[in-house]
């Protein structure tokens, strides 16, 4: 017998039960528990950290005064605000990051996935990309070029929790086990595939990219809302409710993972909200993209109001994340690399703006509210957190996991793990160009950044803490740092076995960050 012993409760009503499950095929295992609190993890797709009413930064900026998301305020009110949280610069590597608890230079999932065997972006003229995990992550060791994990929400669901999947999965390629959540623990999933985009936002049209024809990025079961005029966080969210409502009659703790569409492209008004930015004066793609943030906000509000309703809300734990920078490079309105001001750059790069997040937790009981930290989080940090906050202690994994527990920061003791270091790896290419935009590897250490491009192995080296918009590269002047993070940054990648991409013009394997004749190029 194993014996798990569960965390202190977040509702103040309290109590003790025993209950018997299966784990694996023959073994029983005892479980002694009090009432597991509820869990709400809710993801945006390509929210930038200026997205927001909620400043994330020293002072209130000129987006923060556009947009409106008085529900993330309420939530910040009654929780902590995260001002350096982390996730990587593109979608799929994020959510496998989340699903695993493993760092993408590991799982290997470095680039967005689709189809099972196809790298939907060619590499740009120079490199040629390393066989990265192009399938994604699997429940099964079977498939070729994937990641077979245990999952966060099948450990979970293993320890007694009803599991809900709302929105985009974009973890597992198409005609793969990866491609459906429910093959990862999830008892429900709603509108959850293996594309990362709707085809459309509109009830109107289906969902559908050509309301006439079949394509990979339809929105599939959904089907109730076929021809209606409703908008896809909208019917996402009432899904979402009548799933706890199963959980909540079936007296059982519940984890819903909301992961909306929204606000990824295409970008579509939500009919809710998109005149009053038109009568403001905005771009008309800026108005359309403020109605989306202002949809996901009300999908939000909507939630916790349920949870209110329900009695439930002393027992439910929300945690409020973004799975990249928001998109700038391209499809929006106004001048190009710039959404995210003061934040350099967005989604796609290596930069700020490209990975850092809003995010917010509120625990009952536990966190103080109103409350800001600027410790640092990154994505694979959400596994093990989530299962700590879960109450499960003794758990097994087929994978490694790199992700550090941040629930001490919830409960308010004091960290230093801003010394801790943050890698980020993506030796592949997305596509558009811009600042930190590229194949790269990365490591944040205190004060510190170091971004190495593979293209021609040279470095940016910004100070952070003194200039968060990146932009003075002091690579060339403090050499000594330099050097110091590139040792550690390729003493990590090599500690997790990271894949390089291939020099096409040498034929040669680009070299790690803290190889000497790199370096060389940086002395005195």
């Amino acid at each position: 017998m194993r014996y798990f012993k569960m965390l202190l409760p977040v509702s103040l009503c309290l109590f003790l039960l025993t209950c018997k499950y299966s784990q694996g095929n023959d073994k029983v295992i005892e479980k002694e528990s009090i009432s597991s609190p509820n869990i709400v993890l809710f993801m945006i797709d390509d929210m930038g950290w200026q997205d927001t009413s909620v400043p994330f930064w020293k002072e209130k900026t000129t987006f923060n005064n556009l947009y409106q998301t008085p529900n993330m305020e309420r939530l910040a009110s009654e929780g902590m605000k995260f001002t350096q949280a982390y996730a990587t610069a593109v979608c799929s590597p994020t959510r496998v990051s989340l699903m695993s608890g493993m760092n993408a230079a590991r799982h290997r999932v470095t680039n967005w996935t689709l189809k099972r065997g196809i790298s939907e972006v060619r590499p740009p003229k120079g490199l040629s990309m390393p066989e990265w995990n192009l399938n994604g992550i699997q429940p099964t060791d079977s498939i070729e070029r994937s990641t077979h994990i245990t999952a966060l929400p099948q450990v979970l669901k293993d320890n007694g929790y009803l599991t809900i999947h709302a929105g985009k999965a974009h973890f597992g390629a198409a005609d793969t086990p990866g491609e459906d959540p429910i093959n990862f623990g999830f008892d429900i999933n709603i509108a959850g595939h293996a594309a990362g985009a709707p085809g459309s936002y509109y009830g109107i049209q289906n969902f559908k990219k050509d309301i006439n024809k079949n394509s990979i990025w339809d929105v599939p079961g959904l089907e109730k809302y076929s021809g209606k005029d409703v908008f896809l966080t909208e019917a996402l969210t009432q899904e979402a409710i009548s799933a706890m409502d199963k959980a909540i009659d079936k007296k059982e703790p519940f984890y819903l993972y909301m992961a909306h569409y929204a606000v990824h492209t295409p970008i579509q008004g939500d009919p809710r909200f998109e005149q009053k930015y038109i009568d403001q004066g905005l771009h008309p793609t800026e108005a359309k993209y403020a109605s989306m943030v202002e949809g996901m906000d009300k999908s939000l509000g909507d939630i916790m109001d349920y949870l209110d309703k329900k009695g439930v809300s002393d027992n439910t734990i929300i945690l409020f994340m973004s799975d990249n920078g928001g998109l700038s490079a391209v499809a929006r309105g106004g001048k190009v690399h710039t959404h995210n001001k003061p934040l350099s750059s967005g989604k796609g790069s290596a930069h700020e703006g490209g990975i850092r997040e809003p995010m917010i937790v509120k625990w009952p009981g536990i966190t103080k509210k109103n409350t800001s930290t600027d410790d640092f989080v990154i994505i694979e940090d959400f596994f093990p957190t989530i299962i700590e906050l879960a109450g499960i202690s003794n758990y097994k994994t087929v994978q490694q996991v790199d992700g550090k527990s941040f629930s001490s920061i919830l409960k308010g003791e004091k960290q230093n793990n801003n010394n801790r270091a943050l890698f980020w790896h993506y030796p592949n290419n997305w596509g558009p160009s811009g600042p930190g935009i590229g194949a790269t590897s990365t490591i944040r250490k205190g004060d510190w950044k170091l971004i190495y491009y593979h293209m021609d192995s040279h470095f940016e080296l910004f100070n952070i803490t003194n200039d968060i918009g990146e932009t003075s590269n002091l690579a060339s002047k403090e050499i000594i740092k330099l050097k110091a993070l590139a040792q550690e940054l390729g003493d990590y990648l090599r500690s997790v076995n990271a894949q390089m991409p291939t020099n096409t013009n040498t034929n040669q394997i680009v070299p790690w960050p803290d190889n000497q004749d790199v370096l060389n190029n940086y002395n005195n």
